[in-house]
């Protein structure tokens, strides 16, 4: 959409910046910013979610990690709620360092923290600082004491996981931002989860695929997020996710706004492709890893 009355433009880019969205808006920023200081700075490091080739994983994990190696990703965040696809953790390992990968982080069930000390012995062999919980084992009505019982339950495996020198993580979902009883259940988490324990992992795309903004989480729990996943959705609300820099969350912005940024991991991820999920990745890192911001 255009707009060629000038009068316009800077209630628009106003309305639109605040929602930390592509479009319209980024645009006006861009061609009145011309001749400002630009940035040249740029991601030291790109990982990906091993979701995003989970099809590929799943043949042929050796494979896949080659084939991340090779498309220039430095990080993998593996899956350790499907167990990896059945690798052993040592020969994980050896793989992932051949191919001059880390892998600093994995998801795990909810239930992963009822088998904490197999979990960390993993995490020693196969170099991970953090265990995410990828989801909560929530039935089809959770209540708000539902989400106090997986932070207390957070805190205390969080508590044990420090002295091996692991950090329990939590990664959202669209639906732990459906309000119950007058508040949202995420919120309640977040605030009843110890920051000296338990980091957060925000999920871009499932934040915006629940209507919500991520730069206003960012403002709100800035200092609580040390991982991010780097998704984006065609629109608010959205029921899928897009390739990067396709949709509409300004990652420019967002970037810009993690403080300490080169302390902090974040994972390309993308559940739906128009073509070979491989090739979306190398897409997608081409687009992350030559943003400025």
């Amino acid at each position: 959409m255009r707009n060629n009355q000038r009068g316009s433009d800077v209630n628009r880019r106003t309305f639109l910046t605040t929602l930390g969205l592509v479009g319209a808006a980024s645009q006006l920023d861009c061609a009145s910013s011309a001749g400002s200081v630009s940035s040249t700075r740029r991601l030291r490091r790109v990982g990906i979610q091993l979701y995003t080739l989970r099809d590929d994983a799943e043949r042929d994990l050796e494979r896949t990690l080659g084939d991340i190696a090779a498309a220039g990703y430095n990080d993998v965040e593996m899956l350790g709620s499907r167990n990896n696809f059945g690798m052993p953790p040592a020969r994980l390992r050896a793989i992932l360092d051949r191919n001059g990968l880390r892998a600093p982080s994995t998801h795990v069930a909810g239930e992963a923290l009822d088998d904490l000390d197999r979990q960390l012995a993993d995490a020693a062999t196969i170099g991970h600082q953090y265990l995410v919980v990828a989801s909560l084992p929530l039935g089809p009505h959770p209540t708000l004491d539902d989400y106090r019982h997986w932070a207390d339950r957070m805190n205390e495996a969080g508590a044990l996981a420090l002295t091996h020198g692991v950090r329990i993580g939590f990664h959202n979902h669209a639906g732990d931002f459906t309000p119950i009883d007058g508040l949202v259940p995420y919120d309640v988490l977040i605030e009843r989860t110890d920051p000296a324990i338990v980091r957060m992992q925000l999920d871009t795309g499932n934040l915006a695929m629940a209507g919500r903004d991520p730069l206003e989480y960012m403002k709100r729990f800035g200092s609580r997020y040390w991982l991010f996943h780097i998704k984006d959705v065609p629109r608010l609300g959205a029921t899928n996710d897009t390739e990067l820099g396709k949709g509409i969350i300004d990652f420019r912005r967002l970037l810009a706004s993690i403080d300490h940024i080169d302390d902090k991991l974040l994972f390309v991820e993308q559940e739906t492709y128009p073509g070979a999920p491989l090739d979306s990745a190398r897409r997608d890192y081409a687009y992350l890893s030559a943003l400025e911001f």
